[in-house]
């Protein structure tokens, strides 16, 4: 990444055009990520991008080509979670015989096939290149007359890479995403070949079949610069009959719980792979389940002649018990997406289905599956979650709102001046009020916009005029506040009742109401909703005792105004008392 100038014949060379090693070196990762993007190996991509976008941020400050690089890892990380990407094969190929050329003269490599490429296919296309080369039919490692000999001998078999996860997944991940490394970034492939030992037994032949594996491990990791490498060490292991049987179990409920995983992400997906996972498990007719391990090694006889494989039985045994919760997921899948025209099918796999789980949890106890599943089939993102509880309206006063809802008999979430706003008056007693109140929600919408634009003029008036008026109000049901009003306030003269001008218009204090009128009518400081007073706070020092039962009367319905405002009439004023021009103050 250094400002020091380029060697002469690296300036421009095969495209490239730059002065400095820096800008060459950003030219050349450029190009690299652009292949493994070619190649589907975002992984790769994005390990190189980091290091890419580390120099545009802090070292070229380059913030336009930082933005277009971070887009691109987005894409790739997008990407590994949801394109499918085929699993290459891995083939061993022995080159024996003096024929060959030194370099590969009586060596072992292994190759990465193509994209669905078929092991007769690879093996075409090698001996293309060594026409006169014999295949040779086994695969066990050949003797010395084959490797002395002057012709020239080709052995090929197909190779399981062996997974080798990064240490940064210190935890489960999905499937889509460990998968990458199921057939990448490996060094180690094993081949095994069934060896039987001691007698054979017709009724099962599980009893005595032993696995001899062979472990190959490459000079590098594959896929490299090549897409083959020599293999520097080779050693055997021998896999007991009971063991085989347990790795053989846990790779099945591994599959099932996979491809379980895979339908749960993606709906979408074909069934027919799961059917027939699912019915070569479930159906004794076509496998024999795991009904031959059982006879093979739940035996006294077993026991009595293996008793150092008591832990190994428990552990196959437990296996088997795991299975039934992960099937019975499948078989839910299955039956939620199949068709038709297959539902007999799936009915008679239900059918062995229930046996199966009745006879497996009778014998060997009852397993659940774990919440996992549960949670990545039912639960929702956290931004999703956030979606639902937020209101169609955006205003942040709703939200509280939404959250505080209670019933007649629930006090709802304290306000914000430390009141506990409680429910107020029965819905009998401000009926009328609610009724006009649900009417005007009516055109709540078409007066939301106005509103907006009033609203901190409104508050600006309402701190100035009413600074001392102490305001404890609810709606029946929801709680809709945005104003934070101190409960310490001077008391109100008697003689004078608060009302409201047109709540869009502006507010004004009505001197001449009644004396023995001790509670003041309800005010709708936002227009949004009509309050009622509290019957169990403390208004102005005084008790709820002292507060009538009864509530004040609404107003004349002089118009079609909300009851929750007075109209400005001459009739609900004092003929002798007008309110001070001070007071008046207008919402324009």
């Amino acid at each position: 990444w250094s400002e020091e100038a380029c060697a002469a014949h690296l300036t421009q060379r095969d495209g490239y055009q730059a002065a400095t090693q820096g800008q060459l070196k950003d030219q050349l990762y450029q190009e690299i990520i652009h292949y493994f993007d070619k190649g589907k190996m975002w992984e790769e991509a994005i390990a190189l991008g980091k290091e890419l976008a580390e120099q545009y941020e802090n070292e070229m400050f380059d913030y336009e080509q930082l933005s277009e690089l971070l887009r691109k890892q987005a894409q790739f990380y997008e990407n590994i979670v949801k394109v499918i990407r085929p699993k290459p094969d891995y083939f061993a190929v022995g080159y024996y015989g003096q024929g060959f050329p030194t370099f590969i003269r009586n060596k072992v490599f292994i190759y990465r096939g193509k994209e669905y490429e078929r092991r007769e296919d690879f093996e075409a296309r090698l001996l293309t290149q060594f026409p006169n080369a014999e295949k040779m039919k086994t695969t066990s490692p050949p003797g010395d007359d084959i490797k002395t000999s002057s012709g020239q001998y080709i052995q090929c078999f197909t190779v399981k890479p062996k997974l080798d996860l990064p240490s940064k997944f210190h935890r489960p991940v999905s499937e889509q995403i460990v998968s990458f490394y199921r057939v990448n970034e490996v060094q180690r492939f094993e081949y095994s070949r069934p060896v039987r030992k001691g007698e054979k037994n017709p009724d099962n032949e599980f009893a005595n079949m032993w696995i001899e594996r062979t472990i190959y491990v490459t000079a590098y990791k594959l896929p490299g610069i090549l897409r083959w490498f020599e293999v520097k060490s080779v050693f055997m292991v021998e896999i007991s009959p009971l063991e085989n049987a347990i790795e053989t179990m846990q790779l099945t409920n591994d599959k099932i719980n996979n491809m379980v995983q895979q339908h749960l992400n993606d709906p979408n997906l074909p069934i027919n792979p799961l059917s027939m996972l699912l019915n070569g498990i479930v159906d004794p007719a076509v496998m024999g389940g795991f009904a031959n391990y059982e006879k093979a090694f739940f035996t006294e006889k077993y026991m009595h002649e293996h008793p150092e494989d008591h832990d190994k039985i428990e552990k196959l045994k437990d296996l088997i018990a795991w299975q039934i919760p992960f099937l019975a997921e499948g078989i839910r899948i299955h039956g939620e997406k199949v068709t038709e025209a297959l539902r007999p099918f799936h009915e008679r796999m239900e059918a062995c289905f229930r046996q199966l789980k009745d006879k497996v949890e009778k014998q060997y106890g009852v397993r659940a599956i774990l919440s996992s599943l549960e949670e990545r089939r039912g639960s929702r993102p956290r931004s999703m979650v956030r979606s639902f509880t937020m209101p169609s309206s955006s205003r942040p006063l709703s939200v509280a709102s939404v959250s505080s809802l209670s019933s007649d008999s629930t006090p709802s979430r304290p306000g914000s001046d430390g009141f506990v706003l409680e429910p107020l008056l029965p819905k009998k007693m401000h009926s009328r009020s609610q009724d006009k109140l649900d009417k005007d929600d009516l055109d709540k919408d078409k007066k939301e916009k106005k509103k907006e634009k009033r609203n901190s003029k409104h508050q600006e008036i309402f701190d100035k005029e009413f600074k001392s008026t102490d305001i404890s109000l609810q709606q029946a049901e929801a709680v809709i506040l945005s104003e934070t009003i101190s409960p310490l306030r001077p008391q109100r003269p008697k003689s004078q009742v608060l009302g409201v001008m047109s709540s869009e218009r502006r507010f004004s204090v009505s001197p001449g109401a009644p004396s023995s009128q001790l509670s003041p009518p309800p005010i709708t400081p936002r227009t949004k909703l009509a309050f009622s007073i509290q019957p169990n706070l403390e208004l102005n020092g005084m008790s709820s005792s002292d507060i009538p039962d009864i509530p004040p009367p609404l107003p004349l319905k002089g118009s079609t105004a909300d009851y929750g405002n007075l109209l400005e009439s001459q009739d609900l004023m004092s003929p002798t008392t007008s309110p001070p021009a001070q007071q008046r103050v207008s919402a324009q």
